[in-house]
């Protein structure tokens, strides 16, 4: 029995393998894209083949509508002619007009003048007056008795009216009679030649997108949608597009991928889109009627099967491999209980112990690392499995509940997911650290193995925020919290090199007036905070134009940046010491005193200045007015 049913699993399962493989190999992606590619083809090709049969219908419109006006053109000419009397009478030239079914008729005089028309508000205007008019004094000048222009339709001079215009020469005078069109026709036509009217005819797929594209300027000539959209996106641009003849997937909106075909033809390039989303939508819908002719299949196979083998086998190994699944899971907790016969038995009795001895060594390892009291913690997982290991200590150094450790347990593809999102954002300057919150710091290291991943979670919080801690007081000054004036100054030097063409900055030296009496009068505890009061309204400027540190004592630098001149250096000042001026401190109980503190400041606009000559006049600045006037601010 044993062996008839591992020959008969075997069988099916090779079977349904080797069928897989094969129908997915010839039938799926590849096939897909190749017949996306020749639908695609296909659908430009009629579009080129439209394009040129309404190409060739209006050219031949035209040239017999030319004939046809021209022929009216002498007619008209030849009655008038004959019957100069016409002439006279607007009444007679309208009736002229209709009689020959044109929709104008003029007599342009040898002066160039519109002499006579069915058009009264016409008569009189000069045709060397406007570019479209001036073409017909050509004719006035010809030798040729049967000369005639048949002008392309545009706006007309008087009116701005779309018209079409023919004019012939008058026999045995100088003059030209003209005969004007209302172009329907010759629009209508040109209307169907259009790009927008050509995409309408062509049914297009849900995302799918058709678009020409200029091969010299890369300008968008026409889209089937809306040829105002935003084409600045990847696969809209003209050197992505030329490489696009045999088809290939381009960048499109929102991280979305499309499948892009082009075709030159002349001047542009004609191109076809549509997502990658709709492909794999049709990848997913052949591919789920394969899956369901092998369910057919593999119903039959069982149908054999369930005439060779006897049920309780069958049952046996449903049950086995419903417990495999769940111990797959993750839920290890799962007992395979399956008799009716010894091999059952002994698989069972196999598998429990298996996954006895599993969770018999994670927990063994969970209680080593806790023993330890080191925070650490250690997984793996393999390529392919849904069940992964892991130690205790994973939730608490992550931060994560133990509802999602259980998950991650159950799905190692998600736990890969997450922990790839984890360490793509390292601490700068750090080696395999990041950040989990706000005070939690983790250190992850992990290894390829030949069947999957391997790593160990430790935590550094403390050894991150001590040098977080150590960088802090290197670089300020612990009773203002300023900037450090070494620090400073290599923040200001950095600044400066990178000043932008156009704008100044400004590097100010300060001084607290009366600082010294004060210290001496009311002790140093208020003197301290005396020195943060300033130190704030420092700190409370807007950091986009002020960096602040404390130089010593009660000395103080600021570098003012991101102006645009001068004025703004000083009204940035002006409101600095606005600020201060607000700003009182109690002394002592009875006591306030508005803060006092004198300035001087040195600008520049070149990049390339010194900042220890800068300061070095500020410095000079701020002794003038010290001596002078104290509590003001003044210019190097």
């Amino acid at each position: 029995m044993q062996k008839i049913f591992i020959k008969y699993v075997a069988v099916i399962m090779t079977a349904a393998i080797f069928l897989i493989l094969f129908i997915n190999g010839l039938f799926t992606s590849h096939t897909m894209r190749n017949q996306q590619y020749k639908t695609f083809q296909a659908k430009i090709d009629q579009m080129i083949h439209t394009l040129e049969n309404n190409r060739m219908e209006l050219a031949l419109l035209n040239e017999n509508l030319d004939a046809d006006y021209l022929t009216r053109a002498r007619a008209a000419a030849y009655v008038m002619d004959r019957q100069e009397d016409v002439l006279m009478d607007v009444s007679k030239m309208q009736y002229l007009a209709d009689l020959l079914n044109v929709d104008e008729l003029h007599v342009i005089d040898e002066n160039g003048f519109i002499a006579y028309g069915s058009v009264s508000q016409y008569v009189g205007i000069d045709m060397a007056d406007h570019e479209q008019t001036r073409a017909f004094l050509a004719l006035l000048d010809s030798d040729e008795e049967d000369a005639y222009l048949i002008q392309e339709p545009q706006p007309n001079a008087a009116e701005a009216r779309m018209m079409q215009y023919v004019g012939v020469a008058r026999q045995g005078r100088k003059g030209v009679v003209q005969v004007g069109f209302e172009p329907k026709r010759q629009m209508e036509a040109q209307s169907r030649n259009t790009y927008d009217y050509i995409f309408s005819r062509f049914p297009t797929d849900i995302g799918e997108e058709l678009f020409v594209v200029d091969c010299t300027t890369g300008e968008v000539l026409g889209h089937s949608e809306d040829i105002d959209r935003d084409f600045g996106r990847e696969y809209y641009q003209l050197d992505s597009l030329l490489a696009c003849t045999e088809g290939a997937y381009l960048p499109g909106a929102e991280g979305r991928s499309m499948y892009v075909v082009s075709k030159k033809y002349e001047d542009t390039l004609i191109c076809a889109a549509l997502p990658r989303e709709v492909l794999l939508q049709k990848l997913l819908t052949n591919t789920l009627l394969t899956f369901i002719y092998l369910f057919v299949i593999e119903l039959a196979a069982v149908v054999v099967l369930n005439y060779l083998v006897k049920r309780k086998v069958i049952d046996g190994i449903h049950r086995i491999i419903r417990s495999l699944s769940a111990i797959t899971d993750g839920n290890l907790g799962t007992t395979v209980d399956v008799g009716g016969n010894r091999e059952f038995e002994e698989l069972s009795s196999g598998i429990n112990t298996m996954v006895s001895s599993i969770i018999n060594i994670s927990d063994r390892i969970s209680a080593i690392i806790d023993m330890s009291g080191f925070p650490l913690a250690a997984f793996e997982y393999e390529s392919g499995a849904n069940a992964m290991f892991v130690t205790s200590g994973l939730g608490a150094l992550m931060d994560i509940s133990d509802r999602a450790v259980t998950e991650f347990c159950r799905n190692a593809k998600r736990f890969d997911a997450y922990i790839q999102r984890v360490t793509a954002s390292p601490i700068e300057g750090e080696t395999e650290v990041y950040q989990i919150h706000n005070d939690r710091y983790v250190k992850i290291h992990m290894s390829e193995t030949p069947t999957g991943k391997l790593g160990v979670i430790t935590d550094v919080t403390q050894d991150i925020m001590e040098k977080n801690r150590m960088r802090y007081e290197n670089t300020h000054d612990p009773l203002t919290g300023l900037y450090k004036y070494q620090y400073f100054r290599q923040l200001a030097q950095d600044m400066l090199r990178k000043l932008p063409d156009g704008e100044v900055c400004a590097f100010v030296m300060l001084d607290l007036d009366y600082f010294k009496g004060i210290n001496d009068t009311y002790g140093h505890d208020t003197g301290d905070r005396y020195l943060q009061s300033f130190s704030a309204v420092m700190s409370a400027m807007p950091q986009e134009h002020f960096l602040a540190a404390r130089r010593s004592g009660d000395e103080f630098s600021m570098m003012i940046f991101g102006c645009a001149n001068r004025e703004e250096i000083q009204s940035l000042l002006h409101d600095f010491y606005e600020q201060l001026g607000q700003n009182q401190i109690f002394l002592s109980d009875t006591e306030s005193r508005t803060i006092s503190a004198s300035a001087g400041y040195a600008w520049t606009d070149n990049a390339e200045a010194e900042i220890a000559v800068l300061l070095s006049h500020a410095d000079e600045a701020l002794y003038k007015v010290k001596r002078d006037t104290k509590g003001n601010y003044r210019e190097y």
